[in-house]
């Protein structure tokens, strides 16, 4: 992928990050005709951490996007069910097909965020890999005019636009530099080791298990290959797992999935583990005076509720349309943003709260079942919300 590194220019929007969230706000601004420029200090179709599912919005949203056959074409398996194990009981759930959703996905992001990527600047966005952000240009008054930082071979770049988006994730520099406020912030959190396995012969289902203290999750992902992620709260993580992050996997494996053991086998692992040591979740306030944030940047939740990615995409449409509305009238430009605060809060607060539960770890396997239920019935507000967004 090549860059386009140039030392200033005025765009209608920068954005801060090309991944998920990042990519898909620079596609859908420039698809709207908006001068759109995406940058990100990482390399083209490189991999991040990420439990890779997308839930049924996600899945709508690429398939409104016309982006949901190149996730099919790229060797995405079709997910029709979902499994939930609480100890010795399993139950069955068929993903029933409805608004042109038959299957859910879980591509790699080596998958999706090149796609998302390619979208982008099939639209008119610039995307420029290898850059950075040193800081935000301002003005007297401290609107944010932009962005100063360094392109791919390390020369200074100088970008002016009426918004700056922060899509930059968790350790957000445009959160940082405009100070954006926390306007809510969770209480508890989980840590989550992840592996890759090839062969698992495992059907082609979301695997969720659980077992008190301890959870795990099988996703089909692309090459045969599942993501196997186990969980447990950050404090038996911090005590009992880190040190050792092999051992610790197959030892929460087997409380919460030990018919999963024998079919995940070092010899079928295809990468080193990864782990994650857990984050409290956190609302930023998404937007201000030149600035925005979406994506992690400015909402995150545990990843054990596999999530994120949906949230992102939503968002980022969200986001989208408040902004062309703020180019078309400046003078509507602190309502369109209010409104997207609004209901990015409204359709992710039971979202946030059930995570928080099920991030706790505290719970019985009943317990873990009404969690789960109530998390499934906040998916169809979501669900119902993009049914009304119209031709993206």
């Amino acid at each position: 992928m090549r860059s386009k590194p140039d030392s200033s220019q005025s765009y209608d929007v920068i954005v801060v990050g090309a991944r998920a969230a990042g990519a898909a706000t620079a596609m859908l601004l420039a698809r709207r005709g908006l001068k759109v420029l995406a940058i990100d200090r990482g390399r083209y179709g490189t991999d991040t951490l990420s439990t890779n599912a997308l839930m049924r919005a996600g899945v709508l949203q690429l398939h409104r996007w016309g982006l949901l056959d190149k996730i099919r074409e790229a060797g995405t398996p079709p997910v029709r069910r979902a499994i939930f194990q609480y100890g010795d009981e399993t139950v069955n759930v068929p993903i029933r097909p409805a608004d042109g959703v038959d299957a859910l996905f879980a591509p790699r992001r080596t998958v999706i965020d090149r796609i998302l990527v390619d979208a982008a600047q099939e639209a008119g966005a610039e995307i420029q890999f290898g850059a950075s952000v040193d800081k935000l240009q301002r003005n007297g008054s401290g609107r944010v005019l932009g962005i100063i930082g360094r392109n791919e071979k390390g020369r200074p770049i100088s970008h002016r636009a009426p918004f700056t988006v922060g899509a930059d994730g968790i350790n957000s520099r445009v959160a940082r530099e405009v100070d954006a406020a926390v306007t809510r912030k969770g209480t508890d959190t989980g840590a989550v080791v992840f592996g890759y396995f090839k062969n698992t012969g495992v059907d082609a289902a979301y695997v969720w298990s659980y077992q008190e203290q301890a959870a795990a999750g099988f996703i089909p992902t692309n090459d045969d290959v599942a993501c196997v992620f186990t969980g447990s709260h950050q404090q038996r993580f911090q005590q009992e797992i880190q040190r050792d992050i092999a051992a610790g996997f197959y030892k929460i494996l087997g409380e919460a999935a030990p018919e999963l053991v024998d079919r995940v086998q070092t010899k079928n692992q295809i990468e080193h583990f990864r782990g994650f040591p857990g984050i409290i979740g956190y609302y930023r306030r998404p937007w201000g005076d030149g600035w925005a944030l979406v994506g992690d940047a400015g909402y995150f939740k545990d990843p054990i509720t596999a999530h994120g990615i949906s949230d992102a995409l939503r968002d980022a449409e969200l986001l989208a349309r408040a902004l062309t509305e703020a180019l078309e009238s400046p003078a509507k430009a602190e309502k369109a943003l209010a409104e997207y605060e609004r209901l990015r809060d409204e359709v992710s607060h039971d979202f946030f709260d059930v995570t928080e539960q099920v991030a706790a770890y505290n719970w019985t396997l009943d317990e873990i079942k009404v969690h789960l239920d109530r998390l499934s019935k906040a998916m169809a507000p979501e669900v119902e919300l993009i049914k009304t967004f119209g031709p993206p």
